[in-house]
C-alpha cells in the first residue's frame, strides 16, 4: 500500500472489480474533466478513494454513467461549496446510502402495514381487537420520598 493512502473498505461484495458499462449514455474521463473543469487525476482519486464507481471497457477505459455524474457532482458541492474534505465526502456518502436504504426499508414496513389494516378490515377486526385488549387492575400511584423531606 502506498504510503497515506487509506486501505480500501469494500462495504458490497464485488465493489472491487470494475463494473461491466450498462445501457444508456457513458463518457469517458476527458470528457468528463473537461465537463466539469477538473483535472482527470482528480477523478482517478475520487475512483480510488471509493467516491466513485465508474465502469470499465474490456480495454479498462474507464466510463462514466448518468448516475456517476449525479454522485461526482455531489461530490464537487460537498468539497468546493461546503469546504468538506475527501473523509468527510466518504461519511456523507455513506450516510446518505444508509439513510436511503432506511426509506426503502420504511416504505416496505408502511405498505405491509397498509396491507394488514385491509386485510383485518375485510376480517372483522373490531372483534378481534376486543378480543385482544388485555385487562388489567388499576395501579396505585406510589410517591417517593427525597431525603428526610415531606414526599412529593
Amino acid at each position: 500500500m502506498a504510503r497515506g493512502r487509506r486501505p480500501r473498505v469494500s462495504s458490497t461484495p464485488g465493489e472491487g472489480e470494475p463494473a461491466k458499462p450498462t445501457a444508456g449514455r457513458h463518457f469517458m474521463i476527458s470528457v468528463v474533466a473537461k465537463s466539469y473543469n477538473i483535472h482527470p487525476q482528480t477523478l482517478r482519486l475520487y475512483e480510488r478513494e471509493g467516491l466513485l464507481r465508474p465502469s470499465r471497457t474490456e480495454g479498462n477505459t474507464r466510463l462514466y454513467s448518468e448516475e456517476d455524474l449525479e454522485q461526482l457532482e455531489v461530490i464537487l458541492n460537498l468539497t468546493r461549496d461546503l469546504g468538506v474534505n475527501l473523509a468527510g465526502v466518504e461519511i456523507i456518502l455513506n450516510m446518505r446510502r444508509k439513510m436511503e436504504r432506511m426509506q426503502q426499508e420504511m416504505n416496505q414496513f408502511l405498505a405491509y402495514v397498509k396491507e394488514e389494516l385491509m386485510r383485518s378490515n375485510q376480517e372483522g377486526w373490531q372483534e378481534r381487537f376486543q378480543q385482544a385488549l388485555v385487562k388489567l387492575p388499576p395501579t396505585h400511584i406510589v410517591r417517593a420520598t427525597v431525603g428526610d423531606r415531606e414526599p412529593v
